[in-house]
């Protein structure tokens, strides 16, 4: 990437919580002058005790995903989302989605839960992940403090 005006795809990984509404918003922040396009990239799987959750009605992952990618765009944007911004529903864990989106992309934005020390090391870090396996920049993003 040579200069700033290289960047035309942004992908922002989402998943419902605040910092990835941030997330979005930064990112279109940043698309704006850069005339690119964002992409709103939601993943969602199926959990390995698959038949449990069958036996007691509870299906339709993707559903629920498409619902919560839906609701957080409304969130970072309101009811009119920008043109340039897109939505994407993808099978898979987010860590390895989102590294594979990496690779077409010019710019990785992420919103930063905040399950840093023993936490984090107990659930693991998408965000860390991906600022180490990443093949494009990554942009990680607080959630602003509440006032």
């Amino acid at each position: 990437m040579g200069e700033a005006t290289d960047i035309r795809t942004i992908v922002v990984g989402v998943d419902g919580s605040d910092a990835s509404v941030e997330a979005l918003r930064q990112a279109q922040r940043l698309a704006l002058p850069l005339s690119a396009k964002v992409v709103a990239l939601a993943c969602w799987d199926v959990p390995p005790v698959y038949d449990g959750y069958i036996a007691m009605g509870i299906d339709d992952f993707d559903v629920r995903a498409g619902e919560i990618l839906a609701e957080t765009v409304a969130k970072a944007f309101g009811a009119d989302t920008p043109a340039n911004v897109e939505t994407r529903l993808v099978q898979g864990h987010p860590r390895h989605t989102l590294i594979e989106e990496s690779r077409d992309a010019d710019l990785l934005v992420l919103g930063r839960r905040g399950h840093g020390g023993f936490g984090g090391l107990l659930l693991g870090s998408v965000s860390s992940a991906l600022v180490a396996h990443a093949h494009c920049p990554v942009l990680v993003v607080h959630t602003p403090e509440k006032r």
